[in-house]
C-alpha cells in the first residue's frame, strides 16, 4: 500500500507491506514512478522482511531515477510477492 510518492520535500518513496500469513516471510515490492504524461521513468524493487501477520514500513530512495520534481505519480504492485 502507497502511502506517499515520492517529490521534492521528500524523495522517498513510503509504503507499507502486508504479511497475512502465520510465518514471518520477505516479500518483493516494486514501484514504478510515473512522469505528468504517464510515462514510466523508473522502477525500484526492495526485498522486505515482514512478520508473521504483521505490516513494515519502508522508505525507498526514489533519487537515482532522475530529477525529483518530474515524478507525478508512483505506482505500487497491489500485491507483493514472497520471495523464496
Amino acid at each position: 500500500m502507497l502511502v506517499h510518492c515520492a517529490d521534492a520535500d521528500d524523495p522517498y518513496t513510503t509504503a507499507v507491506v502486508r504479511n497475512p500469513n502465520g510465518r514471518e516471510g520477505t516479500f518483493g515490492l516494486k514501484i514504478h514512478y510515473k512522469d505528468a504524461h504517464g510515462f514510466t521513468m523508473g522502477e525500484t524493487y526492495e526485498q522486505v522482511l515482514v512478520a508473521a501477520k504483521g505490516r513494515e514500513r519502508v522508505r525507498v530512495a526514489a533519487a537515482s531515477l532522475g530529477p525529483i520534481d518530474e515524478i507525478s505519480r508512483c505506482e505500487v504492485s497491489p500485491r507483493a510477492t514472497a520471495v523464496h
